[in-house]
């Protein structure tokens, strides 16, 4: 099959590496270094897709990150699928399979296109809004054929074949944009010796230089970025990033980098390779040398096939080697657009007429024009095209001085292309995304970033410079600038002097048009659809109606209409928009304002994001030091946060129960082990640590000597408990603080987000040290026998009181021991760096034979602290109860001198009321009767349904030491209704009865702990 539009020589295709593809289920042939879409241009496919609202046929435009229409569905199996593709930024390789996103049946004849002719008029911005809202009960129907008629690509149901990362980097400098100016900057902070990365999105470097015929030095310009290109590669400390698109810019010049590491070598990555790569960056200087987009004219039927910007064509040819039709008619407001009118005539092709709207048009490059003797129309516009599926002609007419009128009669011209310039637009994105304003310049036609804390430079045509001399000037200065910034001064100066840069030709140009809209003979109401964003069918008069709806904010346009949505992101579109309804507003553009631009700049796979972090490493398993030894002792576990717990440790086909029983009696009666490993530990330091803790803690910290522990609750705002846990004191300005296993990492969320939006005045640091530290709990009578055997530790009871901590060697390892009891037992809560956990974990074992020494489990650890009526965090609170109503009051100081946070929640009206729901212990009147875990509590069980209910059960247990079962749970007003009965109705029919009781079934003065 012949590349009807292929021309014989030229660009930087290698001809003598021909490749296949198939787009729509046909085969079509190109070149290495091609990209889809100049392919299908070269094979003469006219539609790419079809309008998201109105489901016009539509075109390539463009030729880079721009292109709004030409984004495709790509992957030749269903494992493999990729959506939205710009096919502008898709490198062919052979065998690739793509398809138009939408159109059916096909983007050629689609059905779907009869409504949008039929009905496009009756779907102006906010049709949706306004027409499906009746009946409800046809909501599901209307949004079933809303989503099948509108929307782009479809993501793969199935698993993704390719690998994806992630790379973290800190930099010098970081260069985003490898044109001339991102080059010249390269070249010198290379020079200076700085750490150096320089990403570009397309497929090498030079940006506009290989697009065009201008030279350097006399030299074609592409043999200039070859010779730097090959000089940066030499540099150890520059990293080179093509196809590699700068997606984010944040805070603290943070920047992500999403770069397509295989996408253009097959469906596939090679084995052993990534698909896809987010580079995380940490620069200390940035350089934004990002460009300008061409801007396109807005004039009636400019989403025809055929219909294209200038700078896309040029590209196209001069790299490609692809001239996208045989007749051309370019309308422009501007100088430099003229050459795509020379590039298509020198190229073998018609030159209809070059339309421009200035008056009187003057300049080197009209002057070329007229020397080859194309046709000069000036002082007009295109105001309508003819076509459907391909530009047939177009209507011209004369225009006043200033554009917005008709000045003359229509006139007619034939030509299947039609190629437009409003000027160009400074690329600011990625500016931007920290929150940056731009600023409108009039001598740009166009925003160029406005003030930023950020340490950026910018150069190039991001500033509104377009002159090659100048680009390259701005470039190499903004370089060294940077690099002096980030400490390479003097080095940076020196590279900046002896560094020539390449002579440009000289170009006399003539002032541009500030032009945005075309006008036509009928209102633009009337008028055939002006396009303004191609992506979102969003058109001149949706953007009038809008602002005569009400929406005058910019933003509140953008909004309504859809316009700069999608994958576009407003790159063609916007400043025409903004054009647009500032002359409906009667306003200014700077009057108006702008959008602000936020990440991606472009789409990112969701691979590139989650890179490894997907199956075991998304949601991971945590394991102890200790898990080794749970497997080969028979431990059955349970999921704990992230935490593999062991849950119980059944012997010779234990049931669960009897294996609790052997559990619970063991450590009463001798001495058990528990891996509390996982538990939350966060290392607290600095002058103000203690104060810290005093405000987020409910209870007293200032007093807290150095080697004592104190248990705390913290509270929300609300006043309702979230979370507990024990914090010693390891120095004045040092604590160790430990919470619930699966409330560690929120709690230190939390933790931060008050020190930083609260008390930033603080001086205060945390670490989370949960992994470091291996922990194991040993309980019972003998555990101070038993630890006596490996430590050097003093265990005397007066000594090493109850909450308490000491540092010694426990089994020849540097180690923390804290007296504290979950159990009520005596325990010591041994810690050691976590390498040495099994070592500890095996010697206290070989040391704890005798004592019969017996491994327990989260459930064993359950039921041990619900018979001393100890909480659980999150299983006896829910994010509704505080600590009066657990009956902790204790644990709540009103003295202190700084509010603590939740002390103002626990004094609302509702907090204080008198039949609040209270914590309490349930005893059953059937001794061996469990009440089920969130049973109800009524008063009547003979009460009609629905019955009223006065509490819930949650933490309820058989209790082998006490004969009996044990249950905690909420009743209204229960901490005044000791010895009162309650009932628990159960689904079965049956009715549970218990009395209301004290929560502390063993030991209520606490004898065994101070052992």
């Amino acid at each position: 099959m012949s590349q009807k539009n292929r021309l014989a020589s030229g660009g930087r295709v290698d001809r003598a590496k021909a490749l296949n593809f198939s787009y729509n289920g046909r085969q079509y042939p190109g070149f290495e270094g091609d990209t889809v879409a100049s392919a299908l241009l070269a094979n003469g496919v006219d539609i790419v897709g079809r309008s998201f609202k109105y489901s016009r046929p539509r075109g390539i435009i463009a030729a880079g990150a721009e292109e709004p229409n030409a984004v495709l569905q790509v992957g030749a199996t269903e494992a493999t699928q990729v959506p939205n593709v710009r096919a502008t930024q898709q490198n062919l390789f052979n065998g690739l399979v793509c398809s138009a996103t939408n159109g059916w049946p096909n983007a050629d004849l689609d059905l779907m296109g009869y409504v949008g002719k039929v009905g496009g008029r009756m779907m102006p911005p906010g049709f949706y809004y306004k027409t499906f809202m009746y009946p409800q009960s046809m909501w599901e129907t209307y949004e079933k054929f809303i989503r099948k008629a509108a929307g782009l690509g479809r993501s793969s149901t199935e698993r993704d074949p390719d690998m994806y990362d992630k790379v973290n980097h800190h930099c010098d400098l970081l260069i985003v944009g490898a044109g001339p100016a991102g080059l010249a900057a390269a070249l010198v902070a290379a020079r200076s010796g700085a750490r150096v990365m320089l990403a570009d999105e397309q497929s090498e470097f030079g940006g506009c230089l290989l697009d065009t015929r201008e030279t350097l030095n006399g030299r074609p310009a592409a043999e200039w970025v070859a010779t730097v290109v090959a000089e940066l590669k030499q540099y150890p400390e520059v990293l080179l990033l093509p196809r590699s698109t700068v997606n984010g810019y944040h805070d603290h010049n943070f920047l992500t980098i999403h770069e397509r590491c295989t996408d253009h070598l097959g469906d596939q990555a090679p084995a052993g390779q990534v698909r896809q790569r987010m580079h995380r960056v940490r620069a200390n200087q940035v350089v934004l040398a990002t460009g300008a987009h061409e801007r396109p004219l807005v004039f009636g039927n400019n989403d025809v096939p055929g219909c294209m910007q200038a700078a896309g064509v040029s590209t196209y040819i001069n790299r490609y080697a692809v001239v996208p039709g045989k007749e051309l008619v370019l309308m422009t407001t501007n100088d430099h657009a003229y050459q795509t009118a020379l590039d298509w005539h020198d190229a073998g092709r018609k030159v209809v007429a070059i339309v421009d709207t200035r008056q009187n048009p003057k300049g080197d490059r009209i002057d070329a024009a007229k020397s080859r003797g194309l046709k000069i129309i000036a002082g007009s516009g295109v105001i309508e095209v003819q076509g459907s599926k391909r530009v047939t002609g177009v209507s011209i007419a004369p225009l006043n001085a200033t554009g917005d009128a008709l000045a003359g009669s229509v006139e007619r011209l034939s030509c299947d292309t039609v190629a437009s310039s409003g000027g160009w637009s400074p690329v600011i994105h990625l500016s931007c995304h920290t929150g940056s304003r731009p600023e409108w310049r009039d001598d740009v036609i166009g925003f160029v970033p406005g003030k930023t804390v950020q340490k950026q430079h910018c150069a190039g045509g991001i500033n509104g410079t377009y002159s090659l001399k100048a680009v390259l000037e701005e470039g190499a200065r903004a370089g060294a600038a940077a690099c002096e910034a980030a400490g390479f001064g003097d080095a940076a100066k020196a590279a900046l002097k002896e560094m020539p840069l390449p002579l440009a030709e000289e170009v006399r140009e003539g002032k541009a048009m500030a032009l945005y809209h075309i006008p036509h003979t009928k209102p633009t109401s009337r008028a055939p659809k002006q396009f303004v964003d191609y992506q979102n069918d969003v058109t001149a008069a949706g953007i009038e109606l809008a602002t005569r709806e009400g929406f005058e904010s910019i933003e509140h346009v953008k909004r309504y209409t859809a316009m700069g949505f999608g994958t576009d992101q407003g790159k063609l579109g916007n400043i025409n928009g903004m054009a647009v309804a500032a002359k409906s507003l009667n306003q200014t553009i700077p009057q108006t304002g702008t959008t602000i631009f936020r990440p991606n700049y472009t789409p990112v796979t969701f691979g590139a994001v989650a890179g490894r972090d997907c199956g075991a490493l998304f949601d991971v398993n945590r394991f102890s030091a200790m898990h080794k030894w749970h497997l080969s002792n028979g431990a059955l576990f349970e999921d704990v946060g992230q935490w593999k717990r062991p849950w119980y440790f059944p012997q010779g086909g234990e049931t669960m129960q009897q294996a609790l029983d052997r559990e619970c009696k063991a450590t009463r009666e001798s001495v058990g082990i528990l891996d509390a490993s996982t538990l939350g530990k966060i290392d607290i330091q600095g002058k103000d640590a203690r104060e810290f803790l005093a405000r987020v803690y409910t209870n007293a910290w200032a007093k807290l000597p150095v080697g004592k522990c104190r248990y705390g609750l913290m509270c929300g705002e609300d006043g309702m408990v979230f979370d507990d846990g024990v914090t010693s004191c390891l120095a004045d300005n040092h604590f160790l603080m430990t919470t619930t296993t699966g409330g560690a990492p929120r709690v230190l969320e939390w933790l931060e987000l008050y020190h930083q939006t609260e008390w930033p005045e603080l001086e205060v640091y945390f670490s989370s040290v949960t992994d470091h530290w291996a922990t194991m709990t040993i309980s019972g009578p003998n555990a101070r026998k038993l630890l006596s055997e490996l430590t050097d530790i003093d265990l005397d009871r007066d000594t090493f009181k109850f909450m308490d901590w000491r540092q010694g060697d426990v089994a020849g390892v540097p180690a923390r021991v804290f007296r504290i009891s979950f159990t009520g037992e005596l325990s010591y809560e041994i810690n050691v760096q976590a390498n040495y956990g099994l070592h500890v974990w095996e010697k206290l074992f070989e040391h704890g034979a005798k004592f019969n020494l017996t491994p327990y489990g989260t459930e064993t650890m359950h039921v041990l602290r619900a018979e001393k009526g100890f909480i659980i965090a999150g299983q006896d609170t829910d994010g509704s109860v505080t600590p009066i109503d657990l009956g902790m009051s204790w644990c709540v100081s009103n003295a202190k001198p700084f509010s603590y946070i939740g002390k103002r929640g626990m004094a609302r009206e509702d907090c204080v009321r008198t039949d609040r729901k209270h914590l309490v212990g349930l005893k059953t009147r059937e001794p061996k009767t469990v009440i089920p875990e969130g049973a109800q509590a009524v008063n009547d069980p003979k009460q009609p349904i629905p019955m009223t209910m006065l509490g819930h059960v949650t933490s309820s247990y058989y209790s082998a030491n006490l004969g009996h079962s044990v249950a905690m749970g909420f009743v209204r007003n229960g901490h005044n209704r000791m010895g009162e009965t309650v009932f628990y109705p159960l689904a079965d029919g049956r009715v549970i009865e218990a009395e209301i009781c004290n929560p502390v079934f063993l030991d209520p003065k606490g004898e065994r702990q101070n052992v």
